[in-house]
């Protein structure tokens, strides 16, 4: 005999697992990008900066989305895969759709390790951008790599060219990719994709960075990001080896 009860019961059923699903759907969106201002990155004269003044596997360093939290851009002179499937300490899955550029070879990382927050600061860097071979232990033993992120403080290496993805240490999870865009030649920031740290950031060098940025440090950049290559914010870049 046909129970209308039992049809309620069903159509009161699918209707949850879908709001559910809509509702992990739009989380996992969120996740994948945290949608900070969209800034202008411009040289440092306060010219907009275009691909073109980019040299190939050269460090360059510029503070977005607060104005003390670095980040590494770079053009890796070579193409990086697309649509990267990547997942945060948390569990929480997100992509990252690979650089911009002719070449899809321009990026942008957090400078700040996913381990100890180990970052550029204006006395020292233990982390950065290797375009020699860098060796490590990998899925397949030891293998040497160049065009890799390498933090000295635990050994944690990071392909910029698979979206910040961890390949040895005792890295959590990828570096947080910043979201580049490019419109009429110019540059632009517009968000940011994976776990970001800036909480931690805060909450473990709150009190020097306050000191190093006016008291400003967890305000967020407007309008503009000034780009520099590291060497001329950090006294001395350190390698590991």
């Amino acid at each position: 005999m046909h129970d209308p009860t039992l049809n309620r019961r069903g159509f009161l059923h699918t209707c949850t697992a879908l709001v559910a699903l809509l509702g992990y759907s739009r989380r996992a969106v969120t996740a994948s990008r945290q949608p900070f201002p969209r800034v202008a990155l411009v040289g440092s004269q306060g010219r907009p900066l275009t691909l073109a003044d980019l040299q190939a596997e050269r460090e360059y360093l510029f503070f977005y989305p607060y104005r003390s939290t670095p980040n590494f851009l770079l053009d890796l002179g070579r193409p990086t895969a697309q649509s990267v499937a990547l997942r945060q300490e948390n569990g929480e899955d997100y992509s990252w759709s690979g650089g911009i550029g002719p070449q899809r070879s321009v990026v942008a990382f957090s400078a700040i390790c996913s381990h100890r927050l180990t970052y550029p600061s204006a006395m020292v860097s233990f982390i950065g951008y290797r375009n020699r071979p860098v060796a490590y232990v990998g899925d397949n033993g030891m293998e040497r790599k160049p065009g890799l992120i390498q933090c000295c403080s635990e050994r944690s290496v990071y392909d910029p060219a698979e979206g910040g993805r961890v390949l040895a240490g005792p890295a959590p999870q990828p570096l947080a990719a910043v979201a580049l865009e490019e419109e009429d030649g110019q540059l632009y920031a517009h968000g940011v994709h994976g776990g970001t740290l800036f909480e931690r950031f805060f909450a473990e060098f709150g009190f020097q960075l306050e000191m190093q940025f006016d008291g400003k440090a967890q305000e967020l950049v407007a309008d503009q990001a000034v780009v520099m290559a590291t060497e001329d914010f950090t006294r001395q870049r350190m390698d590991c080896g």
